[in-house]
């Protein structure tokens, strides 16, 4: 008899089997480092934003103690900002603290501090 070449029905079907295993964990991890991608993203804005916030309050005036929220639009996208500004334990110097987050009210994409003037010197 006359040997055959070619792969066996069970040889084929193990070889589909495993091109699919690798074929969706491919697909898994491509689909993490696209959300991973918009994540930092937003990240990346979110230090824009407060980085801004912070400049601007150092070529002003010194800011009014207690809490204030901000929403401005930016790349398409509602943004909140919430700044709190606190007495330090030294009278010249006042904590400032930029928390920023997308306009749907979500978890804190950035948090930033910084110590101004208390008064224009």
């Amino acid at each position: 008899m006359k040997a055959e070449s070619g792969f066996t029905l069970l040889e084929v079907m193990i070889a589909l089997a495993i091109f699919a295993v690798l074929a969706a964990s491919v697909l898994s991890a491509s689909q993490f480092v696209v959300q991973q991608s918009g994540t930092l993203q937003e990240r990346l804005f979110a230090t824009w934003l407060a980085d801004n916030q912070l400049n601007e309050l150092r070529l002003q005036a010194p800011p009014a103690k207690g809490r204030q929220q901000q929403s401005l639009r930016f790349d398409q996208r509602e943004w909140r900002l919430e700044q709190i500004v606190t007495p330090t334990s030294d009278p010249r110097l006042l904590k400032v603290e930029i928390i920023v987050r997308l306009g749907n009210g979500g978890p804190p994409l950035h948090h930033a501090n910084a110590w101004l003037p208390a008064r224009n010197e």
